[in-house]
């Protein structure tokens, strides 16, 4: 009887799996995390702008503007499932950065990026995911891929009469 409960709930644990709903929570947990590391970026703006190099011959304010407005944007796609595996892209480009410039200085860019080494690696790993696995049926992405579906479905059926 107990070996049968088991196997019973193993099985089932098994056949059914939620990952849609997974799907979702990882995009939220993961989309409210990179915002709210973004938040605590412009809130620090001023202390951080110092710290921080521009880019492409930018000067560092209008660098880390542009930086910021990115992390936004694509944090709320993310928490959207809007365009999800396009906005994934410049996180991880974001991260990876991060992650190598953590590795090469330490100490100045944990103040930088508020977090301390490893967390970019975590970022990295759940940004691949997503850009592998796509957003999930939970997501903006889905209802507009099924509402373009169904309009091409609808111009066959007027062409083919």
């Amino acid at each position: 009887m107990f070996a049968k409960f088991f196997k019973k709930i193993l099985l089932f644990n098994v056949a059914y799996t939620y990952s849609n709903l997974s799907r979702l929570f990882l995009r939220l947990f993961t989309g409210v995390m990179f915002l709210q590391l973004c938040v605590q970026q412009l809130l620090h703006f001023d202390e951080l702008v110092p710290a921080f190099q521009g880019w492409l011959g930018m000067s560092p304010e209008l660098s880390m503007s542009l930086l910021l407005v990115v992390e936004l944007l694509c944090a709320m796609c993310i928490i959207l499932g809007l365009l999800t595996r396009i906005a994934v892209l410049p996180p991880l480009v974001i991260m990876c950065i991060a992650e190598n410039i953590l590795f090469s200085q330490g100490h100045v860019t944990e103040q930088l990026f508020s977090f301390q080494p490893g967390y970019p690696v975590m970022f990295i790993g759940i940004f691949v995911y997503m850009l592998l696995a796509g957003p999930g049926k939970i997501s903006l992405d889905y209802i507009i891929s099924v509402h373009l579906i169904d309009r091409e479905d609808e111009d066959e059926a007027i062409e083919k009469a």
